[in-house]
């Protein structure tokens, strides 16, 4: 006994895809604000560390090497001097030192910034297209039930 499957079926069953589509739109501009919120939280919670690493940088490391190359510069120099020149080296050598890490400070922000704004692209991305496979697999599955559904009426 072969069964018949009634036009009204199909059109529910594309009807019920389409609803399944559109209830997936929301869900993705969801999961877009979710990720960039996440992104807001991790520039927060990474901003003041960034500085910290900074200041520490040029508290720490700077003065060290500032005075590294004081004491090699004594030792290879052939008469020592009694200058006022030393200070204002070490000072300027003190502040292009500085001035290097507070370079690479800003260029590994920016860096990260924009690495964090292309995951969120990437996972905004990614959800839309689910979405839209998903669609798509809706309605394949609804042309294929029609397809089999005009093979039984023909057949009968």
């Amino acid at each position: 006994m072969v069964m018949e499957v009634p036009a009204t079926w199909m059109g529910r069953m594309k009807a019920q895809a389409v609803r399944t589509g559109q209830r997936m739109a929301p869900m993705a501009d969801q999961a877009k604000v979710v990720a960039a919120h996440r992104i807001e939280d991790a520039r927060y919670w990474a901003a003041p560390r960034l500085e910290s690493a900074a200041h520490g940088f040029e508290d720490q490391v700077a003065p060290k090497v500032s005075a590294m190359l004081t004491a090699a510069a004594r030792k290879i120099d052939p008469k020592p001097s009694q200058s006022r020149r030393w200070p204002m080296l070490v000072l300027l050598t003190g502040l292009a030192v500085g001035t290097i890490g507070y370079m690479f400070y800003r260029r590994n922000a920016e860096q990260w910034t924009e690495h964090m704004k292309d995951s969120a692209s990437d996972a905004s991305r990614w959800v839309n297209e689910k979405a839209e496979r998903t669609s798509e697999s809706a309605d394949r599955l609804a042309a294929n039930v029609s397809n089999k559904a005009d093979e039984a009426s023909r057949k009968m």
